[in-house]
């Protein structure tokens, strides 16, 4: 797939690609990435551990909507958790368990395709990153002379993305299928 990338697809554009997110190995890679996180119940309340029982199934059943173009995600469950070294709390939408799989999936298919983008020293929500290499290379810069560090956390920020605007972006790469 990296190879394709590099030399490019039909004019530097991606065509094709759901089939990449509903085979079957790829919502297992999928399901075993969301299992991996024990994260909790969405709206229906099911747990992973509770989709796993009938893991063949259940993923026989999203291959075949999102084949059949008939997947829809469900609403979020939306919890508060306490913000760190504040009174607030922070917004969290939970999907559910088939919705985390569905994500998953896409961005196992497309995130090679806008990695290489992406600002070198960019290390929020990347694979392979984390926030210890974002500290290691504030230590370089202050090592190397620098002498100001800007953190910045806008609040709210997912809630207000502008949905037209980003998925004009994700046009310029892949052929996106919905509107």
């Amino acid at each position: 797939m990296l190879t394709t990338l590099i030399e490019g697809v039909e004019g530097g554009k991606w065509f094709r690609l759901i089939d990449k997110v509903f085979s079957e190995q790829s919502l297992l890679t999928a399901f075993q990435q969301v299992a991996s996180k024990k994260g909790a119940a969405g709206v229906d309340h099911m747990k992973v551990d509770e989709f796993s029982r009938q893991v063949p199934e259940n993923l026989w059943q999203l291959s075949d909507a999102l084949k059949a173009g008939t997947f829809r995600p469900q609403s979020i469950r939306r919890v508060n958790i306490p913000k760190p070294g504040t009174n607030e709390a922070r917004p969290l939408g939970i999907p559910k368990v088939r919705d985390r799989i569905v994500q998953a999936a896409i961005v196992n298919v497309i995130e090679p395709i806008f990695e290489r983008d992406f600002a070198e020293h960019s290390y929020g929500f990347r694979t392979g990153r984390s926030c210890k290499d974002a500290l290691r290379r504030v230590d370089e810069l202050l090592k190397a002379g620098h002498v100001h560090v800007v953190d910045a956390d806008l609040k709210g920020y997912f809630d207000s993305i502008p949905h037209a605007a980003l998925m004009h972006r994700l046009q310029t790469k892949i052929a996106v299928c919905c509107p």
